[in-house]
């Protein structure tokens, strides 16, 4: 049984359901960064990198770093060190697989963002992995994006959802979100407590964000 109930099963149909885009918006995609993109990624500070296996199952995970942090070789090209994570590779090893991938840069505080779509590559070229000399440890890969499309994203989502708005941000834990550690704590069928957990992960994160600085 198709839970959703009638869905839209081709791109004819979805067409009919929403205006023709303006020519202003099918024109602002671009091939090549520009100069205001430029200054939009030397700014940046996060992006979401979403990637796609070999059977088109897809993933979306979180990266960040200092500002820069994504950089730009050319007008085609930038790449974004693999920095400390989880080891599960999961967005690597997808890349491995099939190149394509979507990026969406964000600058905090700011509400429209950077999408990038093309086909990625990871390097170990140490000329590449020097890039970050200075600023961070040298990363194990970097990934490498040649660009298929540029452009900037309106504000309309972040504003709907009050994403850098703090006074309509909620409580997680009068609204019944629980700590992460609580789950966690949970799979491990009360080996840890999630204090013990938590104290772990913090310990963690600042021992692992500290070593990715360059000394």
């Amino acid at each position: 049984m198709n839970v959703f109930g009638n869905c839209v099963t081709s791109r004819e149909h979805l067409r009919s359901l929403y205006h023709e885009p303006s020519a202003l918006v099918r024109n602002k995609k671009q091939p090549r960064i520009n100069d205001r993109n430029r200054a939009f990624l030397a700014n940046a500070t996060f992006c979401l990198l979403a990637t796609t296996d070999a059977e088109g199952r897809a993933d979306v995970s979180p990266r960040g770093g200092p500002p820069g942090f994504v950089r730009v070789l050319d007008d085609r090209h930038l790449v974004i060190p693999d920095l400390s994570g989880n080891n599960l590779l999961d967005s690597l090893g997808n890349i491995a697989e099939r190149a394509s991938v979507g990026l969406l840069v964000l600058i905090p505080g700011l509400d429209e963002t950077l999408r990038i779509n093309g086909q990625a590559t990871l390097s170990i070229d140490p000329s590449i992995l020097s890039l970050w000399q200075g600023q961070l440890r040298t990363p194990k890969v970097a990934i490498g994006i040649a660009i298929d499309e540029i452009f900037g994203h309106c504000a309309k989502a972040f504003r709907r959802g009050g994403v850098w708005d703090h006074p309509a941000w909620i409580d997680p834990i009068a609204n019944g979100v629980a700590d992460v550690c609580e789950v966690y704590a949970e799979s491990f069928g009360g080996a840890i407590t999630p204090l013990e957990l938590r104290t772990a992960m913090e310990h963690n994160y600042a021992q692992e964000l500290a070593d990715e600085r360059e000394s």
